[in-house]
């Protein structure tokens, strides 16, 4: 989950569907932020381009960057891993809350406090690797949600080292707010993308649903959409998917993913390729999805199965390296012809 600072570029392109007034008419606004892109689409039949929506959606976006990016020195979490003064906003607290909502689903695979590890693998803001085995055990010490809480709205740390890092969460939490934004407008039909986490309201006009594109796992595969693994369709829920495939790095032959083990320390090496997790929100499926390739194929089979209304499609490579695939009964009903 490729995350950065806050590069917006926004785009507006308004594509008529129909002529008449009474019928519904397509816009798209589109753009890069979090170290990524963003897609809105929504239907309107009022015949204008809404130029308050666009504004909103740009301050929904800059209000995320500016309380939740690790590569803005400025933000909430910035000032947080510092330990400098900051008021904590409500963007933070409830990214924050969810997390220890999720680390406790999860038993410890998804974990915000992670960051020290996910900084010295040389994933972090300055992608600089320091990690070493004479300084494993100090930054061990460092990770574990048990050991970080907001009291009287402060954060409070066993540790002043811990730091934290919501790049596995923050894009589906983007999703939801443009999401609710949009709800609250009385829009029926849209859908949100940021960084290919993605929540559909209603159907199309026609009546068909959104169709959602999953890129096959392949390394190198970093064109979305230019190799497809499966289509899904999706009304009125969020997807999330997560993998290894194009956030890594080679060193001395040995390929070092971006996924770590809060628990090891180390970038996790097995099977799963990759993850994708249906459910009613994008801020759990986003979280879900990186648990489930932090946990590996089993593991990750056993917590889906234990959760209701979850439903998973995960891909991952079999003892002669082919593809294969996992899903629950219910993503039957999702996967497109």
């Amino acid at each position: 989950m490729n995350k950065g600072y806050l590069l917006f570029n926004l785009l507006i392109v308004a594509a008529l569907s129909a002529c008449q007034q009474d019928k519904n008419i397509e816009y798209k606004v589109q753009g890069f932020t979090q170290g990524t892109s963003y897609s809105v689409i929504w239907y309107d039949n009022r015949g204008t381009i809404d130029q308050e929506v666009n504004k909103d959606i740009s301050e929904i976006l800059i209000a995320v960057d500016s309380s939740l990016s690790t590569y803005n020195p400025g933000s909430v979490i910035s000032l947080v891993n510092r330990n400098e003064e900051v008021v904590l906003d409500t963007l933070f607290i409830n990214v924050f809350n969810k997390s220890y909502e999720i680390w406790a689903i999860t038993e410890g695979a998804f974990d915000i406090t992670a960051a020290p590890l996910i900084n010295a693998w040389g994933f972090g803001p300055d992608a600089t690797k320091r990690f070493n085995e004479s300084i494993k055990d100090r930054l061990m010490e460092l990770v574990g949600m048990e050991k970080i809480k907001i009291v009287d709205g402060m954060v409070i740390k066993s540790d002043l080292d811990m730091c934290l890092d919501v790049n596995a969460i923050a894009q589906g939490y983007t999703v939801d707010l443009i999401y609710n934004y949009l709800s609250a407008r009385g829009y029926e039909s849209y859908l949100v993308e940021v960084g290919g986490e993605v929540r559909a309201r209603g159907t199309k006009p026609d009546g068909r649903p959104w169709i959602i594109g999953l890129d096959k796992p392949s390394d190198g595969n970093i064109t979305p959409g230019l190799y497809r693994q499966a289509d899904i369709k999706l009304v009125d829920k969020a997807l999330a998917t997560s993998g290894n495939y194009r956030k890594y790095y080679i060193e001395d032959g040995i390929k070092y993913s971006h996924t770590i083990d809060p628990k090891t320390g180390y970038p996790v090496r097995h099977k799963l390729l990759s993850a994708t997790v249906i459910t009613d929100d994008c801020i759990t499926a986003d979280a879900l999805a990186t648990a489930c390739m932090v946990m590996g194929l089993e593991k990750a089979k056993e917590m889906i199965l234990k959760i209701d209304g979850l439903e998973a499609y995960l891909v991952y490579s079999d003892e002669e390296g082919d593809f294969k695939t996992w899903f629950t009964d219910g993503m039957i009903d999702y996967l497109s012809d």
